[in-house]
């Protein structure tokens, strides 16, 4: 197992009312995400446990895509992996972050 950490800046916070959010499964080829709100100065902090050792570069590509899409701040996300393919990943964090803020992803 590998624990990666990284953050992210440049987001919005979103109303106080918002809730965690689980998306996904734990299971082989797949994953699940967490998005907690979190004090955290407009930052976005993501844990990553991944089965898949070695993959930093490639999560840092992915996440950094999906935050580009996704101006969000002020939230944790913890992703459990079993070795979801990028794809995978950046569907389960887009589907765990339009559940959480209640609207579709910045074109």
């Amino acid at each position: 197992m590998e624990k990666l950490e990284f953050s992210f800046s440049g987001g919005t916070a979103l109303a106080a009312r918002n809730r965690p959010i689980l998306s996904g499964v734990l299971g082989s080829g797949n994953l699940e995400v967490l998005i907690e709100p979190a004090d955290l100065a407009g930052q976005c902090a993501v844990e990553i446990e991944t089965a898949a050792v070695g993959f930093g570069r490639i999560w840092q590509a992915v996440l950094t895509d999906v935050f580009e899409r996704w101006k969000i701040g002020d939230i944790r996300i913890s992703i459990n992996d079993a070795g979801a393919t990028p794809a995978v990943v950046a569907l389960r964090l887009d589907q765990a972050l339009k559940a959480y803020s209640g609207r579709e992803m910045k074109p």
